[in-house]
């Protein structure tokens, strides 16, 4: 009886001291430990690959932007046709239909946007000097800006713009045949990516050679389309109704061109932050150089501010949800860098494209396993 007191004890104490210090297995004895300096080598790696991927970007630029955009189009067209399909129709042949009626858009679109812009190209001296007449006795109230235009009047001021601007017209019509190459390699990767869409995707599965991985790229590829889809569909139809009650702002406010008011504004939507700042500017500036009234000039940019802000603050969050909420200084970061890369068009991918990644992040990152409840 005294001698299994012992035992049971020298029990106790083994069982505690494997509780406490667990057996180590040879598998997990062979795994070295990443040190502090394997750690800064491989994150030096991914930076330098960042980094050569950004100036590749930046160097392609007249062939990467046309075909980035044309996917970002051909994956909102494709789920477009995807639901075409429920009625018997082909997913081929109802992603050509919709990228037919978008370019047929498009054409219409930019069909009626030649007269004015060519009107505007017309009276441009005119409403630059008109314009710099305006304005140069309201900046002459700071101290600092009478100090940059001193020994300069109104009209050496005036002359030096109107002499520039032929100049800066020239510039313009260089950029309009790379704009014209441009605009078919988008037309014709559009419509190659429509057709081989469902090949495309195919072949993206079947690469990954795991069953699970391919589950994983189906469930990313349609996360991803999904996502863009619901974005365009949803921000367009708002962002229409915003340009219409722009149009109908402008013309309220006694601008010309109510309607290209109203174009601009539903555009310079799909741009966060700099969009309806560059309208705000723009119909300040208009308002100014329409009415002699402060009152009257500041109208127009005042009612689309405020129409903008409940559109963003309240409209697209009740609609849009919290399904693609994505940080804002991640939305300015991608529309800078974006924006320095691709100009005007890389500001308006910047968003699509931020929530293509964050998409991707959100599928392919571990999960942890999800608890279950005793018993």
């Amino acid at each position: 009886m005294n001698a299994a007191i012992p035992e049971r004890a020298l029990f106790k104490a083994k069982k505690k001291a494997q509780i406490e210090n667990p057996p180590v297995s040879e598998a997990t004895a062979l795994v070295d430990p990443k040190s502090g300096l394997d750690l800064v080598v491989a994150w030096s790696i991914v930076g330098t690959f960042v980094i050569l991927m950004s100036g590749v970007i930046y160097a392609l630029e007249s062939i990467l932007m046309p075909v980035t955009l044309a996917i970002v189009v051909g994956m909102v067209l494709g789920v477009a046709a995807d639901r075409l399909s429920r009625f018997g129709l082909p997913p081929v042949l109802g992603g050509l239909f919709f990228g037919l009626v978008f370019v047929v858009l498009v054409f219409f679109l930019v069909n009626a946007l030649i007269e004015p812009v060519s009107m505007l190209t017309e009276k441009a001296p005119a409403l630059i000097e008109g314009a710099t007449e305006r304005f140069l006795p309201f900046f002459e109230r700071f101290e600092w800006v009478k100090r940059a235009i001193n020994g300069a009047n109104e009209k050496a001021i005036s002359d030096m713009v109107m002499a520039n601007a032929g100049a800066m017209l020239g510039i313009v019509a260089t950029g309009l045949t790379p704009a014209f190459v441009q605009t078919l390699i988008f037309l014709a990767a559009l419509g190659l990516f429509l057709i081989g869409r469902t090949h495309l995707r195919k072949t993206i599965i079947l690469a990954f050679a795991t069953h699970e991985r391919r589950l994983t790229a189906i469930r990313v590829m349609n996360a991803t389309e999904n996502a863009v889809g619901f974005y365009f569909s949803t921000a367009s139809l708002i962002y229409i109704s915003l340009g219409t009650i722009t149009a109908l702002i402008a013309f309220a406010g006694g601008l010309s061109g109510a309607i290209l008011w109203g174009l601009f504004a539903f555009v310079s939507s799909f741009i966060p932050y700099l969009g309806v700042t560059a309208m705000t500017i723009a119909l300040t500036c208009a308002g100014l150089m329409t009415h002699d009234s402060m009152i009257m000039a500041l109208l127009p940019a005042i009612c689309f501010f405020l129409l903008h802000l409940v559109m963003e603050n309240l409209v697209t969050p009740a609609i849009l949800g919290h399904r693609l909420e994505i940080n804002p200084f991640l939305i300015f970061i991608a529309i800078i860098f974006w924006t320095w890369m691709w100009g005007a068009v890389g500001a308006m991918l910047a968003m699509p494209l931020a929530l293509i990644g964050l998409t991707i992040f959100n599928e392919v990152r571990t999960r942890p396993p999800e608890r279950q409840l005793p018993g």
